[in-house]
């Protein structure tokens, strides 16, 4: 039955369980105990994010510097006195330790015997090598910068609490342009937490529209001090980040890995803040002297254009800017004129032929014939008498001269023979 079964009836691994034979939580805490309760002893790195002292007993949470996991440990002070240095909040420690599992609260925490300090040629040697796997990875290859922009609308700052780091930063850039926006995020910039703090921070700037780049500061310090900005989670939000990143930690001598992953290194935060914005001073000269040269050139091309005109001008046809119309219209007058004398010469022409024409077939009509003393005689139908023959006695006839006509009849010749005309 479920909750109820008897130990004898329960089912002695893990993978035999099931919904109507579970294990009640006793049981499984005695097997995750009794399973740790095996592990033997080992060596575990940490930064140490908090330290209570009781008695004879230390207490620690340490925290894996790249991400957010923690555990608890206990330690002898005896043992931590021996590590011949004092052992504050942000060390990095290594712990030989056994893992222990408490069943009634339901904790893990680690038994330690040792414990030493990670010293800085440790960490360096460290960051050597995390320096040479990212670079075979391709985060510092310059094909992956992104260029600064010319004048941002706001530059995100990333930087410590109250530090000179940040006054560096805003008073150079409000130096050089004073109108510059900022959108400071406070954070902690050394310790155990740095890292977890920056991030967000970059993270926040990043996805803000009005961010068009975003620095991170921080003054110098030493080497262990520098370590967050070597830290892998950190550098890989950093190269994530579609806004372009500036790293200005520390002096130029200080070569944390951020400066490798991030768009543009900055040798101080004092470099940063005249890195990030234009010099309007040194723009308005700069404009100042582009506008001189425009205007240079744009008075050399109108004494040009000017002296160009001027040639064109002097030259005849300009002189008299008239000339040529006059010109044409002598000649289209000249031509209208040769135009009219032979078109007049061509109408007195046709005139003499119309009346030469004109006298032939008045020569050749019948009424000229008529005026030279001729008559036309017809018959009563209109027919011309062309022959004696045709003409009866007593017949009347009509006979045409110049001018008028009249009628006759003819009569008998003396000889007897056909009819004479008549006159």
């Amino acid at each position: 039955m479920t909750g109820s079964s008897s130990g004898a009836s329960l089912p002695e691994k893990a993978a035999d369980t099931s919904a109507e034979q579970p294990w009640p939580v006793r049981v499984l805490s005695l097997k995750i105990a009794d399973y740790v309760d095996k592990m033997s002893p080992l060596w575990v790195e940490g930064q140490v994010v908090q330290i209570n002292r009781r008695g004879t007993t230390a207490y620690l949470v340490l925290r894996d510097p790249d991400v957010d996991m923690s555990l608890s440990a206990s330690i002898s002070v005896h043992a931590i006195a021996a590590m011949g240095t004092p052992l504050d909040e942000g060390a990095r420690v290594v712990l030989q330790a056994k893992p222990v599992f408490w069943p009634k609260r339901g904790t893990l925490m680690l038994d330690a015997r040792q414990i030493r300090p990670v010293g800085v040629g440790d960490l360096l040697a460290r960051i050597e090598i995390l320096k040479q796997r990212l670079a075979q990875e391709g985060l510092f290859d310059p094909d992956r910068k992104r260029p600064l922009p010319f004048l941002p609308r706001q530059v995100g700052l990333v930087t410590g609490r109250g530090s000179a780091a940040e006054k560096d930063v805003v008073e150079n850039a409000r130096r050089r342009w004073p109108s510059v926006r900022f959108a400071i995020r406070e954070v902690a910039v050394q310790g155990s937490t740095a890292v977890a703090e920056v991030s967000a921070a970059v993270k926040d700037l990043d996805a803000d529209p009005e961010v068009d780049v975003i620095v991170i500061a921080r003054g110098g310090g030493a080497a262990e001090e520098l370590l967050p900005f070597s830290n892998e989670t950190l550098l890989r939000v950093v190269s994530e980040a579609f806004t372009p990143v500036v790293s200005a930690i520390g002096h130029d001598v200080d070569t944390p890995l951020l400066d490798f992953v991030a768009d543009w290194r900055a040798s101080t935060p004092t470099d940063a803040g005249r890195r990030v914005v234009p010099d309007a001073e040194g723009e308005l000269r700069a404009t100042e002297q582009s506008l001189a040269r425009v205007h240079r050139a744009l008075s050399r091309r109108l004494d040009h254009e000017r002296q160009v005109l001027q040639a064109l001008r002097s030259r005849p046809v300009m002189a008299d800017p008239t000339a040529l119309v006059t010109r044409q219209r002598e000649l289209v007058v000249g031509l209208s004129n040769r135009s009219r004398e032979r078109l007049l010469t061509r109408v007195l022409r046709a005139e003499d032929e119309v009346r030469h024409l004109g006298a032939r077939v008045r020569s050749l009509s019948p009424q000229s014939t008529l005026e030279r003393g001729y008559a036309v005689v017809q018959h009563r139908d209109g027919r011309v008498v062309v022959s004696r023959e045709e003409v009866q006695r007593d017949e009347l006839l009509r006979v045409r001269v110049a001018r008028g006509d009249f009628g006759v009849r003819p009569v008998a010749g003396p000889d007897g023979g056909p009819p004479a005309s008549a006159g």
